[in-house]
């Protein structure tokens, strides 16, 4: 009985890490892709405001699928390796690091993750995690991270062009989450112990 335990054991294979390098590549490609822009309806967007919903939902992902404590662990290397990204490419390109530009995109990403996080495991342990509230959970980590980054890194609320930034940017987010809420939803969910 022994024998059958331990080789079950032994053949489970944990393919976390697949997961926690995709949500350390989307952050990476997250920070790479604030640096271009498109113009929608007048206003200056970046297209990083598609990836960042996706970033959510992975890190959710993982603690569906795996644990809190690995998608903890999946936040931290993902946002350590964006800010040492930016690091190296400011290096390689002869720039200068300007620290209130990775501190404030790190403190966005972290608090806003772990708000996330935190928020969505509540959910799922405590409801039948109904669609309304895990989209709720979404857009409340986005609308929080922008605030953090805005405080921190941009220090601009005052100017009008950012908050029709800011809300149009949120606008394309809401209709960019409505699909992963559901596909959230659908995805069958691990029993947290």
């Amino acid at each position: 009985m022994t024998n059958v335990k331990k080789k079950k054991k032994e053949d489970s294979y944990d393919d976390c890490w697949m997961y926690i390098l995709l949500l350390t590549t989307l952050a990476i490609l997250l920070e790479s892709a604030k640096s271009y822009t498109f113009v929608f309806k007048g206003v200056s967007l970046t297209y990083s405001l598609f990836l960042l919903p996706l970033v959510f939902f992975i890190a959710n992902y993982i603690s569906k699928k795996y644990d809190y404590k690995k998608a903890v662990a999946a936040i931290s290397i993902s946002g350590v390796s964006f800010v040492l990204f930016t690091a190296i490419m400011s290096f390689a390109l002869g720039e200068r690091l300007i620290l209130s530009n990775v501190s404030g995109e790190f403190c966005a990403y972290v608090v806003s993750q772990f708000l996330n996080l935190t928020l969505y495991v509540f959910i799922s342990n405590n409801t039948k995690s109904p669609y309304l509230l895990i989209f709720l959970n979404y857009l409340f980590s986005l609308i929080v991270f922008y605030m953090v980054y805005t405080l921190i890194y941009l220090n601009i609320i005052l100017f009008d062009t950012y908050w029709l930034g800011y809300f149009t940017t949120l606008g394309i987010q809401f209709l960019i989450c409505l699909p992963i809420a559901y596909l959230d939803k659908k995805t069958t969910k691990k029993k947290w112990t």
